[in-house]
């Protein structure tokens, strides 16, 4: 995968995350901030349970990337396939930078309400009442299976380089670059609401989305039409 990939997934992720996953997931870290994390305790040990909650995501984040890359790359039969993969992967990344942006309603109507169920309910009430450290992980591992447009892009640029390797390592940069934000939001409550800050990056990874899904495109078009490219030389941008 060539720099220009990896440097704009962490953009995205970055800018994406101080909006979209502050109004996604804020609520879950200001709930275990004040439920879990004692106010009165060090801030060396209140850092270790933001970084715990984040590195559970990130965890999370890295298997769904290798199960999206492997399925990726069992969807190739012949360069218009693996082609069509890439151009279909590119349309959706243009669909969530319009979603994100509020212009069309893509990814409200393919995110579901997971939350909802009795069973991720008990999971998560079991986890928030746990005082130990390693049940920040896990409450992050749990975050990380929460539907969401924003993991949803990113999942099919997993998918997109048909390799469960990268695709790991996809999630992997999507994860460890949402971090910034959401640790902070466990410090500062007014990250959460600072509306105007918030829409702003929104406003920038929505752009940042389009011109990506729009790049992609023009590599599955370039990868139908040069018979001799393969699919790692699409990612890798030769």
């Amino acid at each position: 995968m060539e720099t220009f990939s990896i440097l704009t997934i962490m953009s995205i992720a970055f800018l994406g995350s101080f909006g979209h996953c502050i109004g996604m997931c804020g609520g879950i870290v200001l709930a275990y901030s004040s439920i879990k994390i004692d106010p009165n305790s060090s801030k060396v040990s209140q850092g270790v349970a933001h970084l715990l909650y984040s590195f559970g995501r990130v965890f999370t984040y890295t298997l769904l990337g290798a199960l999206f890359g492997a399925l990726g790359g069992v969807a190739l039969f012949s360069n218009n396939a693996n082609g069509a993969l890439l151009i279909f992967a590119g349309v959706v990344m243009v669909l969530a930078g319009l979603s994100l942006m509020g212009k069309i309603k893509f990814l409200t109507l393919i995110e579901h309400s997971f939350s909802s169920s009795s069973v991720y309910k008990k999971a998560f009430q079991s986890i928030l009442k746990s005082r130990s450290n390693f049940s920040f992980f896990l409450l992050g591992m749990l975050n990380g299976l929460l539907p969401c447009g924003f993991v949803y892009f990113f999942a099919i640029t997993a998918a997109s380089t048909a390799d469960p390797l990268w695709g790991a390592f996809v999630m992997f940069i999507f994860g460890i670059s949402t971090i910034p934000a959401m640790f902070g939001l466990g410090f500062l409550t007014t990250l959460a609401s600072a509306t105007t800050f918030r829409n702003m990056m929104m406003s920038l990874s929505s752009i940042a989305v389009i011109l990506y899904g729009v790049f992609t495109i023009y590599n599955g078009y370039d990868y139908i039409t040069n018979p001799t490219k393969t699919l790692r030389d699409c990612h890798s941008g030769k």
